[in-house]
């Protein structure tokens, strides 16, 4: 896995929303499009934070939010991100290490361009591995 790059394995179907975004709508993306992540950017679209479903456990088991909260409230800034230049090995032992699903791929000057996420992984290595004899 050494030779394969984030920028080659990542996705570019991101999803991304205003740190003001109501939790709710956000919610909604999320079941609509049957995704595991919304990163948060400003209008630069440079990474502010991430919303992701185990967020969302969180914010109904301890927060009871209100109506109209926005993300900003909930999602996570201290993201780990990527540069289309990782290897793969080196997210994957984030991902393990960090216990999370995605990281978001970041380019200078043009913020967020793509995620990684544990399904990418999984779907690449199931093409790449040899299967096992009957």
């Amino acid at each position: 896995m050494d030779d394969i790059f984030a920028g080659q394995l990542m996705s570019t179907d991101l999803y991304t929303v205003a740190p003001d975004t109501l939790v709710e709508e956000v919610a909604g993306t999320m079941l609509d499009n049957e995704i595991g992540s919304v990163l948060v950017v400003d209008e630069d679209n440079q990474l502010l934070g991430i919303v992701t479903t185990t967020d969302y456990v969180e914010i109904v088991a301890e927060s009871h939010p209100k109506a109209e909260t926005t993300v900003e409230r909930y999602m996570t800034t201290d993201v780990v991100t990527a540069t289309p230049q990782d290897s793969i090995r080196d997210i994957a032992d984030a991902m393990i290490e960090h216990g999370f699903h995605h990281v978001p791929v970041v380019s200078e000057p043009d913020g967020v361009i793509g995620m990684v996420t544990t399904s990418d992984l999984t779907g690449y290595i199931s093409h790449v591995q040899t299967p096992s004899p009957s």
